[in-house]
C-alpha cells in the first residue's frame, strides 16, 4: 500500500510517499518546502496556516513528478507535527490568527497569575494546583511555553478575536480539519494541553481542569485516536493537492508520538534520541512517570495505553544551522584566509553540514577546552528558563572555527546526556540508544553521543524521514487492523553501531561537569541580560 505522510518541522515540511507491505517500509519519493517562523520581541513565535497550507499542495504535486505511482494508488494521509502549538479556528475551520508555535513564551504573566499564587509552591507552581494536575494526567502546565498560557495570552490580549473562537487545535489537527472538514483533536495532541484525562475509563476532557485554568469547553473538540480515520479528502482538499477526492485522512498527531514508533522503539524500556531542528530523550513506557523538577512527563503514545517518557531541548540542530550561518559562512564577506575545497567535494559529502561534522572530526575531543551552551531560545528541561541563551566558553588566543563548531555540536550531546540522565532517575533507560534525526547521519555526531553518553548509539535507515515513518506505520495499522507496536519492531531495524570509546571518556567528563556548572553560575547574569 502507498501511504502519504506530511512531517511539519519547526520551520519546514517533509511530505513522503511511503509503501508498506510485509517486507518492510520504504520512502518511494519526498519533497520539501519551508515556511516562516516569526519570533517577535514580546516573546512571540508564530507561523502563517496559509504558508503550510501552500507547502504541502506544492510538495504533494512534486512527489508525482518523481514517481510512477498514480494519485489513485494512495491508500491513506496522515500529518506528523510539531506539537504544543496553538490554532485558533472559527466554526468553518478557518484560522483566526497566525498559529502560536510551541516555542511561543508570551504567555508569562497568564501563567504567573494563575500557578504563581499560593502558600506552597513547587517549582514555582501552586502545590493544590499541581497537585490536581498530577493526579489526573502525571503532568501539568509548568513552563510558560504550554499550550494553555497561549490560549489565555489570546483571551486577554487580544479579546475581540477570541470572542469569535470556535475551536482550539494543534497544528495536525488543523491540517486534518483543511482536509476535510471535520474537526477533531487527537488523543496525544488533546494530551498536550496536559487538560487530559488519562485515568483508564476516565479519558477525555477533564472538567475540573477546563474549570481551574477557566478553559471553555466549546472551545476543545471531540477526540480520536491517532489511528482512527478522521476523515475523507474533500474535493477542494483534493483539487489543491492533487489527490484523489475520498481519500482516506487518518488521525495522525504530533512527531514526538511518531518518532518512537519510526526508530522501531516500541518495547517498553526502549530509549531514543532526536536530533533535528529540536532536540530530546525518549523512553517508551507502558505506564506514567513524571519529574517536575526536572520538567519530564510520560506524553501520550499514538499506541494506545502506553507512553514516551519525554525531555526536550528546543534548540538541537538549530544550534548547528546558527553556527552554519555566522561562523562557518563568513555573513560580512570577510575572509582573512580562504581555503580551497578539494573538486571532489560532492562527491564525498552530501551537504554543508555533512562538511563541517567531517571538519570538526578534525578537532580532537573536548574541543580543545571550549564548550557550548544550546539555550538558543530560553530552555525547558531539565530547568525551565526562557531566559537562558547560548554562550561559547574558554576561547582562548589559538581556538579556531573547528574548535567552535566542535562545541557546538558537543554542547548539544552534553544536553542530551543530562536529559539521559534525568529520565535514568526516574525510569529504566535502554542500555542501548536508538539516534534518529538529521543528526543521526552523522558518524562524527553518532561516535560523539556514544562517547559523552557512555551508551551504545544504534542508527536506522530513512533517520530524517522517522516521523514520517512511525506515522505510516501507524496508518498502515489503521488500514489493516495489525498492532502498530508489533508491525515496528518487525519492520525497522539498526543499520549501524557505534560503541563508546573509553579513550575519550576523562576529557568529555571534565567537559561535562563544567558544562552542567554554567547555567548555575550565570543564572543571574541571564535574568539581567535577557528578562
Amino acid at each position: 500500500m502507498y501511504i502519504i505522510i506530511y512531517d511539519f518541522g519547526t520551520s519546514s515540511l517533509k511530505t513522503c510517499l511511503l509503501s508498506v507491505d510485509n517486507g518492510g517500509i520504504a520512502v518511494e519519493a519526498s519533497s520539501n518546502a519551508s515556511y516562516g517562523l516569526y519570533v517577535l520581541e514580546n516573546g512571540g513565535a508564530e507561523q502563517n496556516p496559509g504558508e503550510w497550507w501552500q507547502a504541502i499542495c506544492k510538495t504533494t504535486k512534486e512527489l508525482f513528478d518523481k514517481t510512477e505511482v498514480k494519485p489513485e494508488e494512495i491508500s491513506g494521509i496522515a500529518f506528523c507535527a510539531q506539537m504544543q502549538g496553538v490554532v485558533l479556528v472559527d466554526e468553518n475551520g478557518r484560522a483566526l490568527r497566525p498559529a502560536m508555535s510551541y516555542m511561543d513564551c508570551r504567555g508569562a504573566k497568564e501563567f504567573n497569575d494563575c500557578m504563581g499564587k499560593g502558600i506552597v509552591k513547587v517549582s514555582g507552581c501552586s502545590l493544590y494546583k499541581l497537585l490536581r494536575n498530577l493526579r489526573v494526567n502525571y503532568a501539568g502546565s509548568t513552563s510558560v511555553k504550554d499550550p494553555v498560557w497561549k490560549y489565555k495570552w489570546v483571551e486577554n490580549n487580544e479579546p475581540e478575536l477570541f470572542e469569535k473562537v470556535d475551536k482550539w487545535l494543534d497544528v495536525s489537527d488543523y491540517l486534518v480539519s483543511r482536509c476535510t472538514g471535520k474537526i477533531v483533536r487527537t488523543a496525544d495532541s488533546a494530551f498536550a494541553t496536559f487538560l487530559y484525562d488519562t485515568r483508564k475509563g476516565r479519558e477525555g476532557w477533564n472538567k475540573g481542569l477546563l474549570k481551574m485554568y477557566k478553559v471553555k469547553p466549546e472551545h476543545l473538540p471531540p477526540i480520536i485516536n491517532s489511528t482512527d480515520l478522521a476523515g475523507a479528502l474533500t474535493e477542494g482538499a483534493a483539487k489543491d493537492l492533487g489527490l484523489k477526492p475520498g481519500t482516506p485522512v487518518f488521525g495522525g498527531g504530533g512527531d514526538t508520538t511518531f518518532v518512537n514508533i519510526g526508530a522501531g522503539c516500541t518495547t517498553p524500556g526502549d530509549t531514543h534520541i532526536y536530533v533535528g531542528t529540536s532536540g530530546w530523550v525518549s523512553t517508551f513506557l507502558n505506564r506514567q512517570a513524571v519529574d517536575i523538577n526536572a520538567m519530564i512527563t510520560g506524553v501520550l503514545s499514538a499506541i494506545p495505553g502506553y507512553f514516551n517518557y519525554y525531555a526536550e531541548l528546543e534548540t538541537a540542530g538549530k544550534c548547528y544551522e546558527w553556527v552554519k550561518n555566522h561562523l562557518a559562512l563568513d555573513e560580512i564577506n570577510v575572509y582573512l584566509e580562504k581555503t580551497e575545497v578539494s573538486d571532489d567535494f560532492e562527491s564525498k559529502f552530501t551537504s554543508l553540514y555533512d562538511y563541517m561534522s567531517a571538519e570538526a572530526g578534525k578537532v580532537p575531543p573536548g574541543a580543545n577546552g571550549v564548550i557550548f551552551t544550546p539555550w538558543l531560545h530560553g530552555n525547558r528541561c531539565p530547568f525551565e528558563d526562557a531566559n537562558a541563551a547560548g554562550m561559547f566558553f574558554n576561547i582562548r588566543i589559538d581556538t579556531g572555527k573547528r574548535d567552535m563548531i566542535r562545541a557546538v555540536l558537543e554542547g548539544i550531546c552534553y544536553h542530551l546526556r543530562w536529559l539521559l540522565e534525568c529520565e535514568a532517575k526516574k525510569v529504566k533507560t535502554s542500555d542501548t540508544v536508538r539516534f534518529v534525526g538529521g543528526g543521526s547521519l552523522s558518524p562524527v555526531i553518532c561516535q560523539m553521543l556514544a562517547d559523552i553518553t557512555g551508551r551504545t548509539v544504534e542508527t536506522v535507515d530513512n533517520a530524517q524521514q522517522v516521523g514520517a515513518v512511525g506515522a505510516a506505520i501507524v496508518v498502515a495499522a489503521g488500514l489493516t487492523g495489525e498492532s502498530a507496536a508489533e508491525l515496528s519492531r518487525r519492520i525497522v531495524k539498526a543499520n549501524r553501531t557505534y560503541l563508546p570509546d573509553q579513550e575519550n571518556k576523562a576529557v568529555y567528563e571534565r567537559n561535562y561537569k563544567v558544562f552542567k556548572n554554567l547555567y548555575k553560575s550565570n543564572v543571574s547574569n541571564f535574568r539581567q541580560l535577557n528578562a
